[in-house]
């Protein structure tokens, strides 16, 4: 389990046990950089976490009444931001983590923002559209007067997307009495999204790999890749490196993985793939997941689900890079032994980041009423990305860690010296 996961354990154990790896991983990055301990016993919890129940008329015409908590972890350098998951395992100990990590990804590509992550606990699978659309006004009404485009700013997370998020802003901006989108990110673009968004997390993982080639110095064109997973991240990723020349030898979706040495028809695949990213159940003598990540290939990029690279399967990955696409695709274990073994890996902390960096263009283009073109968007996203990654691989070549550590190190600064500012601590 990390802080990251997409969903956790009803018992919470999952949970305490995410909150205590997140902290950890604040003790070391801040230790590492010489800070007292009064700076981590301020960032080891959220400034703010706010509990609320919110009544929905059911079609049935019953009430139920549903929990939701919104955490806020720190503002010293600017308003907090952060998604809002519907989900029936969502707790506070969960949303407490997670804002605390989207604090560190935001200080990792050096944004204005603190972390915040909000959920409800709720099973949308399992309610009709008129029912979600109040579940999602009555969360906005709950926490209408600590949230703002100047204090905190939700975006879509698990089991949320741009219709939820419009519904939201309509219920802020009625609340409110004025038009304000800048209170919320992830919105369709005709109400003020970001053209861009729906690829960014690609984009940004496919910075990364461009960034982490020439460190090794080799090029996409020609290079081997294997993306385990097919969503939309993988998807995404398959098209831009094979659009780079890259051959993409194997990805693999739920139900196995395809393998070719001499690449896959990319093309193919991805008119052939359903909305939930599969693909594999069309052909035969397909491979497990674990059998892709070991097969031979240049690049790895773990898109699907935590926990795939450990250390049973570490020693025997042939990749030189592996960029994370996924959350906490690398148990702590693997991560040594890859390092130890002289593998580049990059972080999902940072190589994910994409998603909130254009979400933060989507804030700015609402406030300024102004908005972008997807090239002008696409090239400020490779300007902060780039500039990201070689500020972390700088630190770890410096500091003589890996590039999680570092990106930690580089996460946490920023919060830390802000906080110092302002006399916190």
């Amino acid at each position: 389990m990390t802080a990251k996961s997409e969903a956790q354990n009803v018992d919470g154990k999952e949970n305490k046990n995410g909150l205590e790896l997140t902290r950890s991983i604040i003790k070391e990055a801040l230790d590492k950089l010489g800070y007292p301990e009064d700076v981590y016993e301020l960032l080891k919890d959220s400034l703010r976490i706010f509990t609320v129940r919110i009544p929905v008329r059911m079609d049935d015409g019953s009430m139920k009444y549903f929990k939701g908590y919104r955490a806020q972890h720190n503002d010293a350098v600017g308003p907090t931001k952060g998604g809002v998951r519907f989900h029936p395992n969502v707790s506070e100990l969960e949303v407490n983590a997670l804002a605390i990590w989207m604090s560190l990804k935001a200080g990792i590509v050096d944004l204005p923002y603190g972390g915040a992550k909000g959920g409800i606990i709720c099973d949308p699978r399992e309610m009709s559209f008129r029912e979600l659309e109040a579940l999602s006004r009555g969360y906005v009404r709950a926490v209408n007067q600590i949230i703002g485009p100047r204090q905190d700013i939700l975006a879509p997370d698990t089991y949320t997307n741009s219709q939820i998020m419009a519904w939201m802003m309509d219920e802020y901006s009625y609340l409110n009495k004025e038009d304000n989108p800048g209170f919320i990110t992830g919105k369709p673009n005709v109400l003020g999204g970001s053209l861009g968004r729906e690829s960014a997390t690609a984009k940004g993982v496919t910075i990364c790999i461009e960034e982490a080639v020439k460190i090794r110095d080799f090029e996409i064109e020609g290079a081997k890749v294997v993306i385990q997973g097919f969503g939309n991240a993988g998807s995404y990723l398959a098209k831009y490196l094979h659009q780079g020349g890259a051959k993409i030898v194997g990805i693999s979706d739920a139900y196995g993985a395809l393998h070719d040495p001499e690449g896959l028809d990319i093309d193919y695949l991805l008119d052939r793939r359903d909305s939930f990213g599969t693909v594999t159940t069309l052909f035969k003598n397909t491979l497990t997941n674990n059998e892709l990540l070991e097969v031979d290939c240049d690049i790895l990029v773990p898109a699907a689900v935590q926990n795939q690279i450990t250390e049973e399967n570490a020693k025997k990955i042939k990749a030189s890079i592996i960029v994370e696409a996924a959350s906490s695709p690398t148990t702590m274990e693997a991560t040594k032994i890859l390092n130890d073994r002289g593998i580049l890996l990059v972080p999902d902390i940072l190589a994910s980041s994409g998603g909130v960096v254009v979400t933060y263009f989507e804030w700015v283009q609402n406030n300024q009423g102004y908005y972008w073109s997807e090239k002008k968007v696409e090239d400020k996203l490779r300007d902060i990305m780039t500039n990201a990654f070689t500020t972390i691989y700088n630190t770890s070549q410096t500091r003589k860690v890996d590039m999680r550590l570092a990106s930690h190190m580089v996460g946490v600064r920023k919060m830390a010296e802000a906080s110092r500012y302002r006399g916190w601590v």
